[in-house]
């Protein structure tokens, strides 16, 4: 079978990733721009476009099937990027005509989440699956939800946003504005949080700039409370995703991003509080899995996986 082409876009507060990727799901050549350097909107889809440009001449590619891109806030009805905080374009972004009209092929948008889950679906572990749930954890908490094969949008495309589900009304502030959201307690922030917490109750210093990889090295060393900050976030987890599966009974849950490096810290109490609060008729039917996305390309897989829906 011949190989197609596609570019991933990757949509990131500090960078945008950009990446050419065959049909086989390999990304043959990748880059990115500094997203923080833009002001001007249009100055950066120039940029993006001769990007683009570039590594398909560098690379021998006459033709793509088309362009996908992931953003925060990213909608796949409309094709903008609407009022993303960490951004530095603010307000509603027309982002997929911005680069439509610069690169004269399909483009497709949605948010970060989704297009991980897409990228999941065509190049990972979900591929042969038609309901399924792509937990992305990192800075924030995402989700993508495939329902009868058909990814879940909404009537408005803001649809399957579970990292803003409420675990506890009169919890942790959350980024969204309201408290005790999911992400609040299972971002990686919220996971460094829950840590120094526990650390301040039992009195001891935690260092002002300690991230999940280093409270996984902690509970190597027998830290109990860098175990206990992981079993705290897996019952977090394991609440919520039991409650997502009575909406949406999925075959399979994937996890991807940072703190699924925890690796059994997260995933054996993840999946035996799942277990637990899951409702009878669901038991035994959907399971907990790592993403099978190589990690490094993972974000713009799943963007170039887009254009092939």
């Amino acid at each position: 079978m011949e190989q197609t082409y596609a570019i991933g876009i990757d949509i990131g507060g500090t960078n945008t990733d950009i990446g050419l990727v065959r049909s086989d799901g390999t990304c043959i050549a990748r880059t990115n721009l500094p997203t923080q350097s833009y002001s001007d909107i249009e100055a950066y889809a120039d940029d993006v476009a001769d990007v683009i440009r570039k590594i398909l001449s560098d690379n021998g590619i006459n033709e793509i099937v088309g362009v996908g891109i992931g953003a925060p806030n990213g909608n796949y009805y409309t094709g903008t990027i609407d009022y993303a905080p960490n951004l530095p374009f603010k307000g509603r972004i027309f982002l997929q005509e911005l680069i439509r009209s610069r690169m004269d092929t399909k483009v497709v948008l949605t948010n970060d989440a989704n297009a991980a889950a897409f990228g999941e679906k065509i190049y990972g572990g979900a591929r042969g699956l038609t309901d399924f749930i792509l937990i992305t954890l990192g800075t924030g908490v995402g989700s993508g939800i495939f329902v009868n094969g058909q990814m879940v949008y909404g009537h408005d495309g803001f649809a399957g946003e579970l990292g803003h589900a409420i675990l506890y009304p009169d919890g942790r502030a959350c980024s969204c504005g309201r408290s005790g959201c999911l992400e609040a307690y299972a971002s990686a922030r919220g996971i460094v949080q829950t840590y120094k917490e526990l650390c301040q109750e039992n009195g001891i210093a935690a260092p002002a700039d300690i991230t999940c990889r280093d409270i996984t090295q902690r509970a190597d060393s027998g830290d109990e409370l860098a175990i206990d900050t992981w079993r705290r976030t897996a019952l977090c987890l394991g609440i919520a995703l039991s409650n997502a599966v009575t909406f949406s009974s999925p075959q399979a849950i994937f996890l991807m991003g940072g703190p699924v490096k925890a690796g059994h810290w997260l995933l054996d109490p993840l999946k035996q509080y799942f277990d637990e609060y899951l409702l009878t008729i669901f038991k035994g039917k959907a399971d907990i899995r790592r993403s099978e996305l190589p990690e490094n390309d993972a974000a713009v897989l799943g963007a170039a996986a887009l254009v092939y829906e």
